[in-house]
């Protein structure tokens, strides 16, 4: 624990794990400052989200109720421009190239932790905290490392797998080493019962689940193909590669279904699918990555054993990542075929609980 009456900067999303995170700093004889950052979201009559499911007008004004019941200073700092071209904007161009974002782990690099350590730096203020589910942690070297955190069931290390020294070494994660059931508990504890009855959404942040495709159809359009089988055979048509990603079973429109998707052919704009759920054609072994991040700052000199996942829900999963193009790619490759590759998606590496980074599956 750092000395007492140190100041840090809270992110507030007013939802239960940043206000239980802001919670226990205050406990712990910290001096939080809640900031609030005010993310965009799409104008459209189709969107059934009004307000960023992040930062609405609800959220806020939870975030500011629970900030002067601690009597802990509160602001909202307006980064919808930011957010708008660099994780909006994002999400666009990768699905473009018909390939499949991850926008909440680049707004975790590219807008929330930036912003909130510009706003520590401009009020002097060393450390920044969050309520994800992660551990830090100073190794023998003097490097800091990243842990997963103790509720395996919610650890968002992978969604922070692009973070840097020279913001993990001033980083809190006061929920590392609590479970979410602790974290319920002890909101309660602090008479905020509410947040039991507040559903959790699975939406994109900027866009419902349910507007994605008129989303879609307005900011990209329709670029009508074939639909075909993994032997060639003509089955139908697909209005844009885009709203498609490998391992999708809904929106096929195909008769003698279920239907799900083995791989997108780019260059002739093709929607290759399969009927068989456990089709070869939708397992992949060997993975290219490009851009890889490690956390320590070094970069991949030889071989080593990790475990590794494609996606956020996925279990960690035995492999070896080996140095291609003098560093600049990585090769993953997985002791057994990994379901549903998607480029675009990140894949992320540990050894261990410690996650040692991540790179852009191509």
């Amino acid at each position: 624990m750092k000395s007492k009456k140190t100041k840090v900067v809270v992110g507030l999303s007013g939802g239960v794990d940043s206000t239980v995170a802001l919670l226990l700093l205050k406990e712990q004889g910290y001096e939080p400052i809640g900031v609030s950052l005010k993310y965009g979201s799409w104008k459209n009559k189709h969107n059934l989200l009004k307000e960023n499911i992040c930062c609405s007008a609800e959220s806020f004004n939870i975030a500011k109720k629970v900030c002067n019941g601690l009597k802990v200073p509160y602001y909202i700092i307006d980064e919808r421009i930011d957010f708008k071209k660099k994780v909006m904007g994002y999400f666009l161009s990768v699905l473009k190239n018909k390939e499949t974002p991850n926008p909440c782990l680049v707004c975790n690099r590219l807008v929330k932790f930036s912003k909130l350590f510009e706003f520590a730096k401009k009020n002097n203020i060393k450390y920044v905290a969050t309520g994800h589910y992660a551990q830090v942690r100073k190794s023998k070297n003097g490097s800091y490392e990243l842990l997963r955190g103790k509720d395996k069931n919610k650890d968002q290390s992978y969604f922070l797998c692009l973070l840097k020294q020279s913001q993990l070494k001033n980083i809190i994660f006061p929920l590392g080493d609590y479970t979410k059931k602790e974290v319920y508990k002890i909101a309660k504890r602090n008479k905020f019962n509410f947040f039991s009855k507040i559903k959790q959404s699975q939406d994109l942040c900027f866009v419902a689940s349910k507007s994605i495709k008129f989303y879609l159809e307005k900011e990209i359009g329709f670029e009508p193909g074939n639909t075909i089988d993994g032997k060639g055979n003509i089955l139908g048509k697909h209005q844009g590669l885009h709203f498609y990603t490998i391992g999708q079973r809904k929106g096929i429109n195909l008769p003698n279904g279920p239907w799900w998707v083995s791989s997108l052919n780019k260059k002739k704009n093709q929607l290759i699918v399969t009927n068989k759920e456990n089709d070869p054609a939708l397992f992949s072994k060997t993975i290219l990555i490009s851009n890889p991040h490690f956390i320590s700052s070094q970069v991949l000199q030889k071989t080593i054993r990790v475990k590794a996942k494609i996606r956020f829900n996925q279990s960690l999963a035995p492999a070896k990542l080996y140095v291609e193009n003098q560093g600049s790619e990585i090769k993953l490759i997985f002791d057994k075929p990994q379901k549903a590759v998607c480029p675009g998606q990140y894949a992320v590496f540990y050894k261990g609980d410690v996650c040692l980074g991540g790179g852009v599956i191509n």
